[in-house]
């Protein structure tokens, strides 16, 4: 039998490889992990980790009007913008060492450079221009924002990775994309008071959620302020001398603002990385093609998380971490399970979200029942805000299973953690209606919707 250097050779330390790293090493396996930046990967550093305390942040000035309603006066409030990525900074840097503390204290060997394939068991170290093999390779890179080299003067423009170290706040700034993260931003750079303008191709924002959260979200946004514009292209960018940016438009516009964030897609971080010398094929866009248990066609490497293109969320790389675990190292052969994902778009109000959307559902269920509430919560009774909650679940009519559930408003991603357990566990709208009632609460409506709003039949809405 051969000799590795390793029994496990990480690329890329993110969420998914720095856990799959972790575990191994805690078995006794001898296990390398490579991370040409930061460990932590996306979610930590640059992603929904800072993202996050930026939303915290641009909450604040709707905190303060609603005080008021509530009997409290306060002064004159002020923002800091260099504060506030100090801090963030400061906190990535605290999560980062927990990262590398969990490794080491296991026993793996971490490597602060590029690795590369150069065959089927050998990875390449670039900056110390050695060579280590390993008896499995797993290959967790991730993805990284596109910087859409279509689009003329695109080098003008940032992405979410730059928004998070601006040196200032832009006066305005115009978002393209009608996805979660260029919906999140929007609201986060509104909130701080930035004149803001969302810019998406398509008939209405966040594709693929239900198309209540969708438009309830649109209106939400646009009588805060944030403009949308729909249906429509930049089809160029140009720098003006003062600094300022001219975006011509698809509709013969011009849109002239501070800063263009680009949120257009992500791209899987594959060039470069010697996967075609190791035999290992990739996709259309440059993903890792892998079989149900996340191994490539080369049979002792194995990919997860974003680099896959598959389901683009840091809880869906753990759990992809885990049941590689569980294959190689367990001898308990695992599929990762995508049914059911909950979910949530940190916007303002929040989207959170679990199952399947009316549309999806009416496409493969013959008959629907959907129970939808729309209220004005509590919280702003007396504060005067007119923001409206959404709830919503989508019911097989014939088996009364949940098949869906959508909630828009204030933690509406911690309900819908919760919400993911019984859909998840195939709870059906008769479980719901046993269930009492926490009152007073928002989420009561969700076991006290007895009866149906509506039905669908074949795809139709019959009443």
């Amino acid at each position: 039998m051969p000799q590795f250097d390793y029994d496990l050779f990480v690329i890329g330390g993110g969420s998914g490889g720095v856990r799959a790293g972790r575990v191994a090493a805690s078995m006794g396996k001898r296990v390398a992990i490579a991370e040409e930046f930061r460990f932590g990967g996306t979610c930590v550093i640059r992603g929904c980790v800072p993202k996050k305390l930026l939303v915290y942040a641009s909450q604040f000035p709707e905190h303060f009007e609603d005080a008021a309603g509530y009997g409290w006066s306060l002064g004159d409030a002020g923002f800091d913008w260099k504060t506030l990525i100090a801090n963030k900074d400061r906190e990535i840097a605290r999560l980062e060492g927990i990262y590398r503390g969990g490794l080491e204290r296991a026993g793996a060997q971490m490597i602060d450079d590029r690795a590369v394939l150069v065959d089927q068991n050998t990875v390449r170290i670039v900056g110390q221009d050695r060579t280590v093999t390993a008896r499995h390779i797993l290959v967790a890179t991730g993805g990284r924002p596109s910087n859409h080299p279509a689009l003329p003067g695109s080098e003008h423009a940032i992405t979410s990775n730059e928004a998070f170290h601006l040196e200032e706040l832009p006066k305005s700034i115009a978002i393209a994309g009608g996805g979660y993260i260029a919906v999140e931003f929007a609201n986060i750079f509104h909130g701080l008071g930035v004149e803001t303008t969302l810019i998406y191709r398509g008939k209405e924002i966040l594709g693929r959620f239900d198309m209540d959260m969708r438009r309830g979200l649109h209106k939400a946004m646009e009588d805060k302020g944030i403009k949308i514009l729909l249906h429509t292209i930049a089809h160029s960018v140009d720098k003006r001398q003062d600094g300022r940016l001219d975006i011509a438009l698809s509709d013969d516009r011009t849109l002239t603002v501070d800063k263009l964030m680009l949120a257009v897609g992500r791209t899987p971080n594959t060039e470069g990385l010697g996967l075609e010398a190791a035999g290992v094929e990739t996709g259309p866009v440059g993903e890792i093609i892998v079989d149900e248990y996340s191994r490539t066609s080369v049979d002792n490497i194995y990919a997860i998380g974003d680099v896959t293109n598959r389901v683009q969320l840091t809880p869906v790389a753990i759990h992809e971490a885990m049941c590689f675990i569980d294959t190689v190292y367990r001898d308990k052969p695992t599929t990762p399970d995508f049914d059911a994902i909950a979910t949530a778009v940190f916007s303002q109000p929040e989207i959170g979200t679990v199952g399947l959307s009316e549309d999806d559902a009416s496409d493969r269920f013959e008959e629907l029942e959907i129970y939808r509430a729309e209220f004005r919560p509590m919280r702003h009774t007396l504060s005067g805000r007119q923001e409206k909650m959404i709830m919503k679940l989508v019911v097989d009519a014939a088996s009364r299973r949940v098949l869906g559930a959508h909630i828009l408003g204030v933690d509406a991603g911690e309900m819908a953690q919760l919400l993911g357990i019984a859909v998840k566990a195939r709870l059906t709208k008769d479980d719901f209606d046993k269930t009492m009632a926490v009152h007073p609460t928002a989420s009561e409506e969700l076991v006290t919707m007895y009866q149906p709003s509506y039905r669908v039949k074949n795809g139709e809405r019959v009443g």
